[in-house]
């Protein structure tokens, strides 16, 4: 039976969590809202910047994929840095930058220019991610990560409701000053970006400790629940933890994942457009219906696996689900509606595993460990990003069709959900920190 005490403590504990949360994750989920639409919009300006400039499936796919070695470049060094320096410097100044690239797109004229500024965007953007979810791990103890990354990761799919329309809206009505649809996209989109930055510098916290609106009783609290929650260190360093295997089978798994994210993100409104919508707004209106399936599937599975303590069937089954709508949606590729809510699932299922992937390599990875983990683990899997729209764009051009390429991202699915399974047996594997 639960004593008086042991309900109010619970009780003033859940309060602190709202009021952490409440102060730190609106911020995060906005910066990820931005970063994101400023990553992604080029699925949208392809529709008619394509056609402006004269470029292939080919040449769009590679400067889309682009992106991702500049990422991949960076990741690890950034993560560092914040972890050095503190998140609110780190984090405001990268978005400021981003969104300085972001803007510029509309500068672009050859694909070799094209590569270069997708190249300088991931460069940019390599910290934002990784970043986050290493912040996460400063204030919330494991049972709460997945929720909490939910609620930030959410973004994603939000960036969809209203990026969608809106990125239709401006690249199909604005055509004024000399400048294109696609190029006022770039530049509209890239403006909050270096908003969200100021933002950042002003209000984000680098630590518990240091954060004026919680009081001494209330940091206390916090960091114990922080300390009773951490594994068993090992004292690995940041090479060694590197070298980790364990760390190496995780980027396996989420470059499956990002496969899947990238493979939607980046031919999301081409897939529409396909089952004979052409009008671009109605297509960005579209867009917005797996996206708003997938917010709210994100959330539901990420509280339900945070409440009965289970991660491991949670991701399979998302990878499971995102694998069978991404063939369905190849398969009903000439029907809009059947088309829609194999899209619908596919992008519920691959959005769904991002914040349950993430609470594993907080399992065993700690402090700078953690910082250059959760870096690599991120930077292999978001390589992805690269070979996925790559991929496809070289298939349509070969096949002129999309369905083999979402075969093959859903085969990448199934293949990450089997390495969960293998990845998890072991519950215990002692922590890695440094």
């Amino acid at each position: 039976m639960t004593s008086l005490s042991e309900t109010a403590g619970t009780s003033l504990e859940e309060g602190l969590y709202r009021k952490v949360t409440w102060r730190i994750i609106p911020l995060l989920f906005f910066s990820y809202v931005v970063g994101y639409l400023d990553r992604v919009n080029i699925g949208f300006a392809k529709l008619q910047m394509m056609g402006d400039l004269g470029w292939s499936d080919t040449v769009y796919g590679l400067g889309a994929g682009i992106f991702f070695l500049g990422y991949f470049l960076f990741e690890i060094p950034s993560n560092l840095i914040l972890h050095r320096i503190g998140a609110r410097r780190w984090i405001g100044l990268i978005m400021i930058t981003w969104g300085i690239v972001s803007a510029a797109m509309l500068l672009v004229k050859t694909a070799t220019v094209f590569y270069v500024f997708r190249f300088a965007l991931g460069f940019a953007e390599s910290g934002l991610f990784p970043g986050i979810v290493l912040y996460l791990t400063y204030w919330y103890p494991p049972r709460r990560r997945a929720q909490m990354g939910a609620l930030f990761m959410v973004g994603i799919p939000f960036s969809g409701v209203i990026g969608g329309p809106l990125s239709g809206w401006i690249s199909g009505t604005l055509s004024l000053g000399g400048l294109a649809g696609w190029q006022w996209l770039f530049l509209l989109e890239g403006i909050p970006s270096v908003v969200m930055g100021c933002f950042i510098l002003a209000l984000l916290q680098d630590s518990i400790r240091g954060t004026p609106w919680l009081s001494e009783g209330e940091k206390d609290m916090l960091e114990r629940n922080l300390a009773a929650a951490a594994p068993a260190h090992s004292h690995l360093g940041v090479g060694k933890a590197l070298l980790h295997p364990r760390v190496w089978l995780l980027s396996a798994i989420y470059f499956t994942s990002m496969m899947g994210l990238y493979g939607i993100g980046f031919w999301l409104p081409q897939l529409i457009k396909n089952t004979g919508v052409r009008d671009l707004f109605e297509v960005g209106l579209l867009t917005a219906i797996p996206y708003g399936v997938a917010a709210v599937a994100m959330i539901a599975m990420s509280r339900h696996a945070d409440r009965i303590g289970e991660k491991r069937w949670h991701l399979i089954a998302a990878g499971w689900a995102g694998a069978i709508g991404l063939i369905a949606s190849g398969l009903f590729a000439g029907d809009t509606a059947l088309a829609m809510i194999a899209l619908s699932l596919a992008t519920a299922g691959v959005l769904t595993t991002m914040p349950l992937f993430w609470t594993l390599p907080s399992e065993f990875l700690g402090g700078a460990a953690a910082a250059a983990g959760i870096g690599l683990i991120n930077s292999v899997g978001n390589l992805a990003g690269f070979v996925s729209p790559y991929m496809v764009g070289a298939i349509v051009d070969a096949t002129h069709k999309t369905a083999l390429g979402l075969y093959v991202i859903a085969g990448g699915l199934i293949l990450g959900s089997l390495l969960v399974f293998i990845a998890t047996r072991s519950r215990s594997p002692g922590a890695v920190s440094g």
